[in-house]
């Protein structure tokens, strides 16, 4: 039987505003830290008074050299945890999941496309990458949000440009915006795709994930060269409880990243 250790006490070193509705927030031991983090793995964050919900790492080393969580306020966890100012402290388990598999990816060309939110758990992706651009191929980061306003990182994403191809899109423009306008998925007709020697990471709605991955397919990327992050309602993070079952998977143990050609009959029934 798995036994699983008590979260350890983090101390808030930083936090800022990405959007109106979402914050990153900086998290340090207070002493003993836990085991490093993969890109794409996830922690579960407990708000002391509160209760806890997993948060994926938008970054593995911040300003202050502490794990980054990227925090909508979209329940009474989150909406504390967005409330979290420098000196409160929260606690911290973890890491949990399976992580993007950047090893596979070496010496390929990469693919990452983000949704809204989905752009934190692969900001690390971007991050790695960018630090050790020598072993990978093209790099590509499309992102979709739908509202300029919406957009996260958006300073940084355009730090990126040059070293990746970058492109951005918005559902609905706002008063000065210039680029592109439609769902993410039209971004990928602008691409010039070596399918033989590319490998996709997506992750954000997961209608957005369906159709992009299906998209990509039909442009003869292979599905086990996709990889979709799927969001379950994950309590034990521990593949215990079954609240986070898709399938035949428990996506805290088998997740939150899978192969497309894995889940892509799954993310065909609504009811799972």
């Amino acid at each position: 039987m798995t036994t699983v250790a008590p979260p350890l006490p983090y101390r808030v070193a930083g936090t800022w505003a990405e959007t109106a509705d979402t914050r990153s927030v900086e998290l340090v031991p207070t002493g003993h830290g836990l085991p490093p983090f993969a890109p794409g793995q996830f922690a579960m964050i407990y708000a002391f008074g509160v209760g806890e919900v997993p948060v994926s790492v938008s970054a593995l080393r911040g300003p202050h050299g502490g794990l980054v969580h990227t925090v909508r306020a979209v329940g009474a966890v989150s909406a504390a945890l967005y409330r979290l100012r420098p000196g409160d402290t929260v606690g911290l388990s973890g890491p949990y999941g399976t992580g993007w598999d950047l090893a596979e990816a070496a010496g390929q060309d990469l693919l990452v496309i983000a949704g809204g939110i989905g752009l934190a758990p692969l900001r690390p992706v971007v991050h790695a990458v960018l630090e050790r651009r020598h072993g990978y191929g093209r790099l590509a980061v499309l992102v979709g949000a739908r509202t300029p306003a919406d957009l996260i990182y958006r300073e940084e994403i355009d730090s990126w440009c040059g070293p990746a191809h970058v492109a951005v899109t918005v559902d609905r423009p706002g008063p000065g915006w210039r680029g592109a306008v439609g769902v993410v998925t039209t971004l990928l007709d602008r691409l010039d795709l070596r399918p033989e020697r590319t490998r996709a990471l997506v992750c954000g709605p997961e209608v957005m994930m369906r159709h992009t991955a299906r998209g990509l397919v039909t442009r003869r990327l292979a599905p086990d060269r996709v990889q979709v992050s799927l969001e379950r309602n994950m309590r034990c993070a521990t593949g215990h409880c079954g609240h986070c079952q898709l399938g035949p998977l428990l996506l805290c143990r088998d997740g939150p990243v899978v192969g497309y050609d894995r889940v892509a009959h799954l993310l065909l029934v609504r009811e799972l």
